[in-house]
């Protein structure tokens, strides 16, 4: 979980560098890929407990920033322009699964429909992730266009991982959670 955590937080910021202009928002090519840890922390959550979520957290947060610096340095960025980034995209990370692992877990324990526990935390860990990584990584940075536009970038990107979460990767948890549950059964 480990691997896939970082992978996917690692891609995101390789991609966030990319501006994109969809119909006149704002948003950046990580807001395609990051809701996958989403789902990721949601199902290690729900199979195999809160404890082993927060420590795939834990371990995950110090690769994620240094894999994030590297990726990011080499794409041609300044180092401190990396560093920033990297510590950015790693601290919002760590602070938007930990909360998705409490909210998750004490959504779940309240409702027991599969799909009211991962939505409400796409939504919730997501608008965290984006607007900690975007204030942390551009607030007053040298990339004047990232600069002056964090804020509305952090809330297209947010609701765009939003959208993104609950079209395509709830239905993707629903499948794996079926898939997982009845591999489980049969071991």
């Amino acid at each position: 979980m480990i691997i896939i955590h970082v992978f996917i937080t690692t891609l995101s910021n390789a991609l966030v560098a990319i501006p994109l202009n969809v119909y006149d928002f704002k948003i950046t090519w990580g807001a395609l890929i990051f809701p996958l840890v989403v789902v990721a922390t949601d199902l290690t959550v729900r199979l195999v407990g809160k404890r082993i979520a927060q420590k795939t957290i834990f371990f995950s947060y110090p690769l994620a920033i240094i894999s994030s610096i590297l990726v990011v340095f080499f794409e041609g960025n300044f180092f401190s322009m990396a560093v920033r980034i990297g510590i950015a995209s790693a601290t919002a990370y760590a602070l938007g699964m930990t909360i998705d692992v409490y909210a998750f877990q004490a959504i779940r324990e309240k409702y027991k429909s599969w799909w009211i526990a991962p939505s409400l935390s796409t939504v919730i860990s997501n608008v965290i992730d984006s607007y900690v990584f975007f204030f942390t990584a551009f607030y007053n940075s040298k990339n004047m266009y990232m600069s002056d536009n964090w804020v509305e970038i952090a809330s297209t990107q947010a609701f765009i991982k939003i959208i993104i979460g609950l079209i395509f990767f709830l239905p993707a948890y629903g499948i794996l959670l079926n898939l997982l549950l009845k591999y489980v059964k049969k071991n």
